[in-house]
């Protein structure tokens, strides 16, 4: 009785690729960009499947950082102008207290333009 053997990618032959060293490093990064190894990027493309990216995991930490910052803030703003106590305790003159929301809105613009240059990577 002779067993045979179940056919895998694994044991079938490779299919060589000659390219030059730039080439190989450009098509490790789409596949590494795509979430695949080169070998299973190169067959997918050779088969003619859509290759999908991944989301940059990194990118959107720092964009949710971002995000809860500007949360914070405007929680922060909206408690000054909405509480009259917390205001007069602060005892601020208005012209500093103006200062000092222009300060807090300055920050939450500055916050806006970094999520964006993020989003735009």
């Amino acid at each position: 009785m002779t067993e045979e053997k179940k056919v895998t990618r694994k044991n079938s032959p490779p299919i060589k690729v000659y390219c030059f060293p730039e080439e190989k490093i450009d098509i490790e990064n789409q596949a590494l960009a795509s979430g695949l190894s080169a070998s299973t990027y190169l067959r997918n493309v050779g088969l003619g499947y859509q290759i999908k990216g991944i989301l940059d995991h990194q990118r959107v930490d720092d964009m949710a950082k971002i995000n809860a910052d500007l949360g914070r803030l405007g929680g922060l703003l909206k408690l000054w102008l909405t509480n009259d106590e917390k205001l007069i305790g602060l005892g601020m003159e208005p012209l500093q207290m103006h200062k000092t929301i222009l300060a807090a809105l300055s920050r939450i613009e500055d916050n806006q333009k970094q999520l964006r240059e993020i989003m735009n990577l």
